[in-house]
């Protein structure tokens, strides 16, 4: 009986005496936690899509209060949830201007020219292998990865080529980093008329691989006039989107090609070699 209770005894001093170790090493390394945090992450979409460049919104939430980003830095939130959060933490909101993913090529497979290609259906495994099955080496593979990589299904293949639908793109940019051709640029959400070609490549070298590609015939240029709302760069014209053209350059353009676009009539699709 005495060498039981002595070993109860003993178990309960070494018990309590670890408790009071644990506690007061639990104490002395405590990391204060700041109930703003929670409060700003309650706020946010809960996305967690890194298009902020933070690790997801609890890592976001911490740099918004701790002033090392702004509330307006996540693409997804409304700016409702942007005012609501700065409210909350007592500071000014950042307006951002929306932008969006857009795709740089219009070449589907009705508009280019096609080889044989039985690789793997993975955009960058394909320019790792045999560079997909188009002709052009600076166009849309259409293997989707682009699509795969948006977590809000933004962007749809449609016959061999990406096509970004702007009302569900938030700006995440998780597709830019997806494509291998780096075809894919954030752009104002509130331009309306895009340049879909990327190719760098001569207007009669284009040709003979896409029905849609910038020829560099600079009607659109002329169009413009003195208002500089296209750039030329070499044999490419691209949409200047400091100075965005209004909707009416691309009738008055008439592009040859129909490689400048609307949005609306490029997601709507209908595209053939020559402009509609």
């Amino acid at each position: 009986m005495n060498i039981a209770l002595i070993a109860i005894v003993a178990a309960g001093v070494l018990g309590a005496v670890l408790g009071i170790i644990i506690g007061i090493v639990a104490k002395a390394f405590a990391v204060e936690v700041d109930e703003r945090v929670e409060g700003v992450e309650e706020r946010l979409p809960g996305a967690n899509c890194g298009g902020c460049g933070f690790a997801g919104c609890a890592d976001f939430a911490k740099a918004v209060v701790e002033g090392r980003a702004q509330p307006g830095g996540c693409p997804v939130a409304a700016p409702e949830a942007v005012a609501d959060i700065a409210g909350y933490l007592g500071i000014a909101a950042e307006e951002k201007e929306k932008r969006v993913a857009l795709v740089r090529c219009s070449g589907d497979c009705a508009n280019t020219v096609r080889s044989l290609y039985n690789g793997v259906r993975d955009c960058r495994s394909a320019v790792l292998v045999a560079g997909g099955a188009k002709g052009c080496d600076y166009g849309c593979l259409g293997f989707g990865s682009c699509a795969d990589a948006c977590p809000f299904g933004a962007i749809e293949i449609r016959d061999g080529l990406a096509v970004v639908h702007p009302e569900l793109c938030v700006g995440c940019e998780n597709c830019v980093a997806a494509c291998p051709k780096n075809l894919i640029i954030m752009v104002p959400a509130t331009a309306e008329v895009h340049v879909y070609c990327n190719s760098p490549e001569k207007g009669a070298a284009k040709r003979k691989v896409c029905k849609t590609a910038c020829i560099a015939c600079r009607k659109c240029v002329k169009a413009s006039g003195e208002e500089d709302h296209m750039l030329v760069d070499g044999f490419l014209v691209k949409t200047n989107y400091e100075n965005p053209p209004p909707p009416e350059l691309v009738e008055a353009s008439a592009c040859p090609t129909s490689a400048l676009r609307l949005a609306s009539k490029h997601v709507a699709g209908g595209y053939g070699g020559a402009s509609k």
